[in-house]
């Protein structure tokens, strides 16, 4: 039987090491040296790009300024008596992406009264943000050593005048390279000095727009980048083992 040609719009957590199997499969079984250039070049693409692919697949946004933590180290004091990393730490991780992706819009903005206005969304001090609700869903349990990438992305597109946004988050095992566990938030906004809810201010709204707009950008550039690596993936499965009458190198 064959694999399927096209990356779903939501990609297996396995496509990346099924994608890699694939690829060994072929070498395996044997190829002619620009069938081994061309396993070569998917592969080296896979090894710089695999966070863009899996999580940018799905508008996760990966480049520097956008991303909460990034190649975080996990420490041993995090696992638990289980041997593994505590359920616990994967909420703290998402509130210190959290914390980091609001900070974002602070350096990508130069007006000052903008700065401070964002500065202080990650605070207890103005217009601040309080997290009304998270729901994680664990993937596989992590161990020490491990690194982790958190990314958040914005559910859906924030209309003007929101007291309340919703984020994704993904939280990537560095060492297994998938997720090992996502996360939803609720997002309240609130007036600290008021002490009531607020809405977000216009150029906030408009800065999460754009933001949105381009998570979109990213979804659909990156699930074509996955289908056109699946399709090449296919022609050296194609060339080699599973082609007509293939025959079995051994050297």
């Amino acid at each position: 039987s064959s694999n399927s040609t096209a990356a779903p719009s939501q990609p297996s957590p396995r496509w990346l090491s099924e994608t890699k199997s694939r690829i060994g499969k072929c070498i395996t079984f044997g190829l002619e040296s620009s069938q081994v250039s061309t396993a070569g070049a998917i592969l080296a693409e896979l090894g710089r790009n695999w966070r863009e692919l899996i999580a940018g697949s799905e508008g996760y946004l990966t480049q520097e300024g956008r991303r909460g933590l990034w190649r975080h180290e996990v420490v041993w004091g995090e696992m638990d008596s289980m041997g593994h990393v505590n359920n616990v730490m994967y909420n703290r991780y998402a509130e210190s992406g959290r914390v980091n992706w609001a900070a974002n819009f602070t350096a990508a903005t130069t007006d000052p009264a903008q700065r401070l206005e964002w500065s202080q969304l990650g605070k207890s001090v103005g217009i601040g943000m309080i997290l009304r609700g998270i729901a994680t869903e664990f993937k596989f349990p992590m161990t020490w050593p491990d690194h982790i990438t958190v990314l958040h992305k914005l559910h859906t597109k924030p209309e003007d005048n929101a007291d309340h946004f919703v984020l994704d988050v993904l939280i990537l095992s560095e060492l297994h390279q998938r997720p090992a566990a996502r996360c939803k938030e609720d997002i309240v906004i609130y007036d600290y000095r008021k002490g009531r809810k607020a809405a977000l201010k216009p150029h906030m709204v408009e800065a999460f727009q754009k933001t949105f707009e381009y998570q979109e950008e990213a979804r659909k550039r990156n699930s074509k980048r996955m289908e056109e690596i699946s399709e090449r993936v296919r022609e050296l499965e194609e060339a080699s083992w599973d082609r007509v009458g293939a025959v079995e190198k051994f050297g």
